[in-house]
């Protein structure tokens, strides 16, 4: 399997009837390749399965990353921290959303080198969550960025209004919000199966019965989702989050005590998240117009889906390295965590603690509203 190719069909004419044709479905990780087996040639593209020699191995090492980092911030929040505002809420709500996603990659892993062998159920359960985490994460990250605005720029303010029940209701309204989101592609999982009795799983859209524009009917569903994941997963989080940090860079220029460490630490947490996100979104939208026929050129058909392979391998690294810019670098973050490994009876999990930097650092997002919670109001 680890050599399969998938054949795509360019179509000659947009209005060309693809109705009562037997097709196969041949797909990655991410992407369904449909072929249609026409008395005549209309010109067929071959694509080498590339991301069978690499998206396995990434995704192994995003998994075991984002496992270990993501539960470290969990048990240290629950353990140490016990949810005292409005912050910590957000910031275990994000590991969580991580960790799920994460915990989505082995099953992905093993899909993109073989193919889907969990069954219809898993395939529904594993990539519904996927789906819904996917968005979460990413709505989680923007209500990080709101409540930073809200306590640097607004402290004295907001002050009473950042407690851990309103953090609660909003982290609920952030899951609900990412839950929605994930449709309609939540109800269109199902495992199928190719010509070849080989079994995978991804959203199966609904084709249109009418022959007029058919070829781009058939392709609504997934055109609408692209534009969607474009326009709730990277445009609305982008201006949010470049509204709240502009104006805690702002505030922090201004202040009287010097802030340099923070604003290097909030261009790095935007800097990372557009790193991450831009490339696969931007992926994703020429994807989006290749389905609309606006590009039907096979060599930049190949060039998509393996830029798609690559831009959504860097899409899920942000969630290791979430742990790190929200958790780690903060000050009171590292001090819970010390604490809680001192108190472990295992010998072997004190090596965690050579790898927790000991000096004084006050950069993350997690320490600067830290230090509004224990009464600094300095800024």
């Amino acid at each position: 399997m680890a050599t399969t190719t998938a054949i795509t069909l360019f179509f000659g004419n947009e209005n060309q009837s693809t109705q009562g044709v037997p097709s196969s479905i041949i797909t990655s990780s991410s992407e369904t390749y449909i072929y249609y087996d026409y008395p005549e040639d209309f010109g067929r593209c071959v694509y080498e399965h590339h991301g069978a020699n690499f998206l396995p191995a990434l995704y192994t090492i995003f998994f075991l990353l984002g496992l270990l980092g993501n539960s470290l911030v969990i048990w240290v929040i629950v353990c140490g921290v016990r949810l005292r505002s409005m912050t910590d809420v957000c910031l275990l709500n994000l590991a969580i959303s991580d960790l799920l996603l994460v915990c989505s990659l082995p099953f992905l892993a093993h899909q993109a080198r073989d193919q889907w062998v969990f069954g219809d159920i898993m395939c529904k359960v594993v990539l519904g969550i996927y789906h819904i985490v996917f968005y979460s994460g990413i709505f989680f990250i923007t209500l990080m960025s709101i409540d930073r605005y809200l306590a640097i720029v607004h402290a004295v303010y907001v002050m009473r209004a950042r407690t851990r029940t309103f953090g609660l209701i909003a982290a609920a309204v952030t899951w609900v919000t990412g839950f929605l989101t994930s449709f309609p592609d939540l109800i269109f999982l199902k495992q199928q199966s190719s010509d070849d009795m080989s079994h995978f799983c991804f959203p199966v859209y609904p084709t249109a019965a009418s022959n007029n524009n058919s070829s781009f009917n058939s392709h609504f569903w997934r055109v609408l989702s692209l534009f969607k994941m474009n326009i709730l997963g990277l445009f609305i989080p982008a201006v949010i989050m470049g509204f709240c940090y502009s104006q805690i860079v702002w505030r922090l220029l201004y202040s009287q005590s010097s802030k340099k460490q923070a604003i290097r630490t909030v261009f790095i947490v935007v800097a990372v998240f557009f790193c991450c996100w831009v490339p696969y979104n931007v992926a994703s939208f020429f994807k989006a117009l290749e389905l609309l026929h606006i590009y039907t050129n096979c060599e930049s058909s190949k060039a998509i889906k393996f830029t798609l392979q690559v831009t959504e391998a860097i899409a899920y690294s942000h969630s290791c390295v979430n742990p790190i810019l929200y958790g780690f670098t903060g000050e009171r973050f590292r001090r819970h965590l010390l604490r809680l490994i001192n108190r472990v009876p295992c010998r072997q999990c004190q090596w965690i603690k050579v790898y927790i930097p000991q000096d004084r650092i006050a950069g993350s997002v997690y320490s600067q509203t830290a230090n509004l919670d224990e009464g600094s109001t300095a800024v």
